[in-house]
């Protein structure tokens, strides 16, 4: 397998697909998949000529199933790991969900200064911060996640199948078509992951505050976000997001639900080519 070790000691699996020497693409995954969740991207992508790279985040998919770092400072340093091992120098990160607020905090922490990064484009993002505070008052109570961490002490298994079969792909609305097979890949990519980064991660994608990390974006940024998801609630993320950074394009996809990297692939993928193109 494709692994880097990090300097607290932890493998990260990664994929690194195409051609070494064409444009990188680096795919941020979201809570609490793994690199698989790009699939439909990552093929898509090298039939385009392009090499990527998806890695797994740690305590998730293959990556070790450490008990500590479940932070989004420890995300980042892990990216930044697998990027200079692999030495990836004008690469456009895309981060989907929490993955997004991961792309984020590495391009600003630490990819800027090294001059490797070009683009940015966040997807369904939960960045500016998700948790409803003083200052973030449109934000989610503290009991939705609160929830969640019940929820994935008593029955994980369960608790990941009714989130995939339900609101990540708008599977619950009136008249959707519903896929098995998603369901079941969902589900399988969560469980490959160890239920203690899982839990602790619910914190890192809900309490992190990001709103410095979007001011301090200098790269272009795409910010894509379904009008109906019910994950990321568009209202207090991507348009606020969008706002927050100096050099975005927000682009909002009416009636599509937090997974549409998947459910409508061709969709995004070819708004992501142009985007990258351009």
């Amino acid at each position: 397998m494709s692994t880097v070790i990090t300097k607290d000691g932890v493998e990260i699996f990664y994929k690194d697909w195409g051609p070494k020497d064409a444009r990188p693409l680096v795919f941020h995954h979201g809570w609490p998949l793994s690199g698989d969740d790009w699939d439909a991207q990552l093929v898509f992508f090298t039939g385009k000529g392009y090499r990527v790279i998806a890695h797994d985040r740690r305590g998730h998919g293959r990556s070790t199933q450490v008990g500590d770092g479940h932070d989004m400072d420890h995300y980042a340093a892990d990216v930044t790991a697998v990027v200079e091992r692999l030495d990836l120098r004008n690469a456009v990160h895309i981060g989907h969900s929490t993955g997004g607020g991961e792309a984020l905090h590495y391009v600003v922490r630490h990819g800027q200064q090294a001059g490797r990064v070009a683009k940015l484009v966040l997807i369904g993002a939960v960045p500016p911060i998700m948790l409803k505070t003083a200052a973030n008052p449109g934000g989610l109570p503290i009991e939705v996640f609160d929830g969640f961490r019940s929820a994935l002490a008593a029955n994980r298994a369960q608790f990941y199948l009714d989130v995939a079969a339900g609101p990540f792909y708008g599977f619950n609305r009136p008249g959707a078509e519903v896929s098995q097979g998603v369901v079941q890949n969902w589900w399988r990519q969560g469980m490959m992951g160890g239920a203690k980064a899982h839990y602790d991660g619910i914190a890192a994608f809900s309490e992190t505050d990001f709103t410095d990390d979007l001011k301090a974006v200098a790269v272009p940024t795409l910010v894509m976000h379904g009008d109906d998801d019910q994950v990321v609630p568009i209202a207090d993320s991507a348009l606020l997001s969008a706002k927050l950074v100096k050099n975005a394009t927000l682009k909002v996809y009416e009636g599509y639900s937090h997974g549409m990297c998947t459910v409508n692939a061709d969709v995004i993928n070819a708004d992501l080519l142009a985007f990258i193109e351009a």
